[in-house]
């Protein structure tokens, strides 16, 4: 028997790690002296069974769409983001995720309506997902639901030549986001229809991070200029 890397010896011999709780345990054993609570928001089968989803803790015990309609009701932030599937790119999960994160006013999958649902973790079911066979019929359905007093910005996000820097970049409060697959980028297309192409810096050896992290990098940016933060 092969013995283990001395760093993985001396991890598993540690103690560590020490995580927190996550979620919260039936209703009846979390708050023994409060009602039980019935109807909406609340879903029944989590009041029995506890809550341990991946949600903010004023969500606990609520039914997905109670959830869903309470961000929408509150509003979703202005930006929407679009991100091509012709490769069935598997970052797509992870781009749901983070726009329901930052509360997008939607997500746009363009190309093939099979996508990579792993990495989303089921945020899908809190976020608006909608589908179009081409970047064409998107930006089309853009402008037709576009108001004349703000008409969405298309932003292009891609390292090419004649592209913006994204942290001298200004985001328009109204604006969709595209994003394209792992690899080739966006497709001429995409490039073509939109107002302004943006590029992350980027200072290590490779061209290009994932579509994920370029996603979340790009919505954060448009947070930072428009959202006012609190402390946690």
């Amino acid at each position: 028997m092969t013995e283990p890397n001395a760093i993985t010896k001396a991890a598993l011999e540690s103690g560590e790690p020490t995580f927190r709780k996550v979620g919260v345990g039936p209703w009846a054993e979390e708050h023994p002296d409060e009602a039980r609570p019935s109807g909406a928001p609340f879903d029944d089968d989590l009041l029995d069974n506890g809550d341990t989803r991946n949600v903010l803790d004023r969500y606990r015990y609520w039914s997905v769409d109670a959830i869903r309609n309470d961000l929408d009701a509150h509003g979703r932030n202005g930006f929407e983001v679009a991100v091509e599937n012709w490769t069935h790119d598997f970052n797509i999960g992870s781009i749901v995720r983070t726009a329901n994160a930052f509360a997008a006013g939607a997500v746009h999958i363009v190309g093939p309506h099979k996508w990579n649902r792993k990495g989303a973790l089921m945020t899908e079911l809190y976020q608006h997902v909608e589908h179009h066979p081409s970047i064409t019929s998107l930006v089309e359905s853009i402008r037709q639901a576009d108001s004349e007093e703000m008409p969405t910005r298309i932003i292009a996000i891609d390292n090419v030549p004649g592209s913006v820097a994204i942290e001298s970049y200004d985001f328009p409060e109204r604006c969709l986001m595209i994003f394209g697959a792992e690899g080739p980028g966006l497709s001429q297309k995409a490039l073509d229809l939109a107002d302004d192409v943006v590029y992350i810096s980027q200072f290590g050896s490779v061209r290009s991070i994932n579509a994920g992290a370029a996603a979340a990098v790009a919505m954060h940016a448009w947070v930072a200029q428009h959202m006012p933060v609190t402390a946690q």
